[in-house]
């Protein structure tokens, strides 16, 4: 399986040193198999720093099926966003290798926040939700 991730710097290959805390997943390294998302984060990136680049990365995905614990969710849902909103708050204690579904892309950033601080129903914000993919790699193993 071929995945993309796009940030201001050329990653040869995942590293945790690039990760952020207080994020959809947690902290980690994120990536997607959609190939002009990559390329969008790469664009934001290149507005804030200057720099831009889609690193690419190809990964066994039976083996990561086969050797990590993961979480997967299917599409937008009341455990996704449970789960997005204790990542944000940084009170994530899950010990998942692998969390793949849905990001809360910019379009969708702001229905999130509506959410978090009480200013619409769950519900709502699941009405809202545009699905976009992401893969958060593990990076203590090689696939």
């Amino acid at each position: 399986m071929i995945i993309y991730h796009g940030s201001a710097a050329d990653i040869i290959k995942p590293d945790l040193s690039f990760a952020r805390d207080r994020t959809d997943f947690g902290r980690g390294f994120y990536t997607t198999p959609i190939k002009e998302q990559a390329y969008k984060w790469a664009k934001r990136f290149q507005r804030r720093s200057g720099k831009s680049y889609v690193s690419l990365y190809e990964i066994n995905e039976t083996v990561i099926r086969n050797d990590c614990l993961i979480l997967e969710f299917a599409g937008y849902s009341d455990e996704w966003i449970d789960f997005v909103i204790t990542c944000r708050n940084g009170n994530d204690k899950s010990d998942y290798d692998v969390v793949i579904g849905g990001v809360a892309n910019d379009k969708v950033f702001n229905t999130i926040e509506l959410y978090f601080d009480g200013l619409i129903e769950k519900s709502e914000a699941l009405r809202r939700l545009k699905y976009e993919s992401a893969i958060l790699l593990p990076v203590s193993s090689s696939y």
